[in-house]
């Protein structure tokens, strides 16, 4: 799997439409109209997210692989 930051990863979920309801420290929360779920990701400088919770937003986000 691709090593990608938070902030590669926000710049993805916001071009599939989820939109940056709130920054709450370093944490950036995203939400979609019609959808309960909200993504939170971590941006911390550039370090890349651990591959546990990348996988667990892409399943929110229904992102792929091919999407990174």
């Amino acid at each position: 799997m691709k090593q990608v930051s938070g902030r590669e990863l926000a710049q993805i979920v916001q071009r599939r439409g989820w939109i940056l309801a709130r920054i709450q420290g370093s944490h950036h929360v995203f939400t979609m109209a019609g959808r309960r779920e909200r993504i939170v990701i971590p941006i911390h400088r550039n370090q890349p997210l651990k591959k546990g919770l990348l996988r667990a937003l892409m399943k929110i986000a229904g992102l792929k692989e091919d999407d990174l």
